[in-house]
């Protein structure tokens, strides 16, 4: 039973979610709660001597941070909506289980570590920036909007690093602890996906049947975006002999982050696309662990 549970967790969290969104706005406090806690103990995993910067990492950074504000640019002309989904699609920073599947696969998790505390950072500080240029809080100042959102994204993904840090050299008792329950970050992702699944669900059941056209539309950009930054991020990869783990670092998303800054900061139709891509990056996962495994 626990082994069918773990196989079938996206679809069975999704389904909760899905039928219990009456509720899920309730619980929509917990969501940056649970994304620290997911962080922090990523980072209480990380190997500091593992944390080596390649030449790969700057193609991977600049495909994301340049890459989310031309892809806006382009397709806003046709549609707004689609254009915030695209942008955090390529924005959204790497997942922290990307380095699970990268071992599974046989690429550098070490590579993958550090590249996952890099974008993390650079997101960090971006992001602000590109929510506020888009129209977030409009009735503010951009420095004032950008304040404002800096100081809610910005300890979401930093403040988990240096807590992780201060653990290790000063609380070592509560980093052990937090270590010797392996799976508690899949736990906490459940949870996550439970209640972010259900607030995007009851924001698309509110909405009138002529968001349709715009729902489409979300969807099928994610899945044009999940394959071409599986894609490109696997030829970077090869220039360093290292294919798997450039793809999952940038094609594997944390999507859960990228649905709270989409329900948050944007247009709530635009968590669509985020909630799409979790259903295309697991297909693609799926579809090389398969072969592999051949």
């Amino acid at each position: 039973m626990l082994k069918f549970i773990k196989e079938w967790t996206l679809p069975l969290a999704m389904t909760v979610g899905a039928l219990t969104h009456a509720w899920m706005g309730r619980l929509s406090f917990l969501t940056p709660y649970l994304i620290f806690l997911m962080l922090l103990i990523t980072f209480c995993k990380m190997s500091w001597k593992d944390i080596r910067f390649h030449h790969a990492h700057i193609w991977l950074l600049l495909i994301q941070l340049a890459g989310n504000a031309l892809i806006y640019v382009l397709i806003r002309p046709f549609d707004e909506v689609v254009a915030q989904g695209a942008m955090l699609c390529v924005l959204a920073p790497t997942a922290t289980a990307a380095a699970v599947i990268t071992g599974m696969l046989g690429g550098n998790v070490g590579f993958l570590t550090a590249y996952v505390l890099f974008c993390n950072i650079a997101v960090a500080v971006l992001a602000p920036i590109e929510f506020s240029m888009i129209g977030v809080h409009e009735n503010l100042p951009f420095l004032l909007s950008v304040w404002h959102i800096c100081r809610k994204v910005f300890p979401l993904l930093i403040l988990p690093l240096l807590v992780a840090f201060a653990l290790r050299l000063w609380v070592p008792k509560v980093h052990r602890a937090l270590l010797s329950v392996p799976k508690l970050t899949f736990y906490l992702w459940t949870v996550a996906l439970v209640i972010v699944t259900g607030i995007t669900v009851h924001d698309m059941l509110s909405r009138k049947a002529s968001d349709l056209r715009t729902v489409i539309g979300l969807a099928l950009t994610s899945l044009v975006i999940c394959c071409l930054q599986f894609l490109v991020g696997r030829r970077i990869g090869r220039r360093y002999g290292d294919p798997v783990s450039s793809g999952q670092g940038l094609g594997q998303k944390n999507t859960i982050l990228a649905l709270w800054m989409a329900q948050t900061y944007l247009h709530p139709l635009v968590s669509i696309a985020p909630a799409t891509y979790i259903l295309w990056q697991n297909m693609i996962n799926s579809y090389q662990l398969w072969k592999k495994r051949k």
